[in-house]
């Protein structure tokens, strides 16, 4: 496989490729909380057990976690912008599977593809990270990376809308025209990245991690339900741990990894993983609450009684704030780094969750608490994708972030079991219904507010940047081949150089 870079950005990559990246991102995290407006409704819509109907959300979580890392792969091999339409076209036909029934088996399926598509944002990242020149990557990943919340935020008042003056299969049809038009975009303002990694496709790799995911992410999300010492929950977890420590074991033996272990495990590389799973659960953890006592009515006590449109309109400055701050990390970026602005970004999240504890009251009340934790959330998910990009090669890029984003998604799913086994617990029940209280709300945000502690905590261990350090195509005691490239034309063959010419390897 060989790709020759030309010496400069595409024409026109600096103009349109962010705006329609950003697009898509928003599109694709559009697809996880589209179903959330009607979750309450769904064992009706499908005429099946409320313990069943919530396939149509897991079978979402657990296509995207493993599409996230195996796509990030292949877009480094073949082409991320050919990878990325793939990805939106699998979107694109799930959509109309989904669109098209109303049978659960049916529906999971159309669901499972929507959720491949979840690898589009580590790939816009990747094909950012390619085509743009330096001073302008900073915003542009910040942009990307916020596009995950931002697409989930802004989804809650449009899905809700439709859900309550349309049919619901209205909310599949609308996603497939984005999709379509998500597709159209790429494939006329995108160009496609000079930057390729040489090797195969790692096929077992992939069914390893793939299989241990699964058998990690299914007991998490449905603990709930089986519960969580039961024989099934724990029977999984064992099996998932030995399947990842044999697929481990197997990837530092490989040749061309699916993921280079030994990149994964450099300390700026780990600590922002782990961080990067703090964060991704905190995001959620405002998502379930606000949502649930912004529409329970007055008649508890603490209910805020507000429909189910007025609540998403509450929530969807959270996703704006987020994306509001992408300028603002880009120049706080500049001048102190992606660490310190991950540090403050998990320290405002911090004081938001510590202070919603007392705002809990009132409409407006909820309005501040999704500014402040926008605006944190937004720094911290912004500064990911710098700290990734800027610790390894960018022959690796796709599968670097991509993993950053599966960390973020396995932090949402044990903030959505974590908060889920809270909320029961602590709920009241009567008359034949069970209400959560405000006690489990408040014991929620404490919880998100001690993830974020540890959140921050990671981020002060991150090592100091180095600004002039350039990483070379294949790293030390890296197995990966090396990038395709074109002879420079006036600098000297260098072990620091970049893969592409011209620019350098970091942010």
């Amino acid at each position: 496989m060989t790709h020759t870079p030309t010496d400069r950005p595409p024409s026109g990559a600096s103009g349109a490729l962010v705006p329609v990246l950003a697009f898509v991102g928003i599109v694709v995290a559009v697809m996880q909380t589209l179903l959330v407006p009607v979750i309450e409704d769904l064992p009706h819509l499908l005429d099946t057990e409320p313990g069943n109907a919530t396939w149509v959300i897991t079978s979402t979580l657990l296509s995207g976690a493993v599409a996230t890392p195996i796509t990030g792969r292949l877009g480094d091999l073949y082409g991320k912008r050919r990878t990325l339409v793939l990805s939106l076209m699998a979107m694109v036909a799930g959509s109309l599977v989904s669109a098209l029934t109303s049978d659960l088996i049916s529906m999971a399926a159309g669901r499972t593809l929507q959720g491949c598509a979840m690898g589009a944002i580590p790939l816009g990242i990747g094909l950012m990270r390619d085509l743009l020149p330096r001073e302008k990557l900073g915003s542009a990943m910040a942009l990307a990376s916020s596009s995950m919340g931002v697409g989930g935020s802004l989804a809650l008042p449009a899905a809700a809308l439709v859900a309550q003056h349309a049919d619901w299969h209205v909310l599949f049809y609308g996603a497939a025209g984005l999709g379509v038009l998500c597709i159209a975009l790429t494939l006329l303002l995108v160009p496609e990245s000079p930057t390729r990694t040489q090797g195969t496709f790692d096929v077992p790799g992939a069914t390893g991690l793939s299989a241990g995911l699964v058998l990690f992410l299914l007991p998490i999300s449905k603990a709930g339900d089986w519960g969580w010492t039961s024989r099934t929950t724990l029977a999984l977890f064992a099996t998932a741990a030995a399947v990842l420590v044999l697929w481990a074991v197997t990837e530092l033996r490989r040749e061309a990894p699916l993921v280079d272990l030994r990149t994964m495990v450099r300390p700026t590389v780990l600590f922002t993983n782990l961080a990067s799973i703090m964060v991704g659960g905190s995001y959620l953890v405002v998502t379930l609450v606000l949502p649930q006592l912004l529409r329970l009515p007055g008649s508890t006590g603490y209910g805020l009684g507000q429909s189910m449109v007025v609540t998403g309109l509450l929530m969807a400055p959270l996703g704006l704030t987020m994306m509001g701050v992408a300028p603002v990390y880009a120049r706080l970026s500049a001048r102190r780094g992606p660490k310190a602005t991950l540090i403050l970004g998990t320290a405002v999240t911090a004081i938001g969750y510590g202070s919603g504890l007392g705002l809990m009251s009132a409409p407006w009340q909820s309005l501040v608490i999704v500014v402040v934790l926008g605006a944190g959330i937004g720094l911290a998910y912004s500064s990911l994708p710098a700290l990734i990009v800027a610790s390894v090669p960018a022959s690796e890029t796709g599968a670097a972030t991509g993993v950053n984003t599966l960390m973020r998604s396995i932090g949402a799913a044990l903030s959505s079991a974590v908060v889920g086994v809270v909320l029961a617990d602590t709920a009241h029940h009567g008359n034949g219904s069970t209400v959560p209280t405000l006690h489990g709300f408040r014991v929620s945000f404490l919880i998100a507010t001690g993830a974020m502690a540890i959140g921050l905590l990671l981020a002060l261990f991150l090592p100091r940047a180095q600004p002039r350090q350039r990483l070379q195509g294949q790293l030390p005691g890296s197995q990966r081949g090396p990038v395709h490239r074109a002879p420079r034309r006036h600098a000297p063959h260098h072990a620091e150089r970049s893969e592409q010419p011209g620019r350098p390897d970091h942010p």
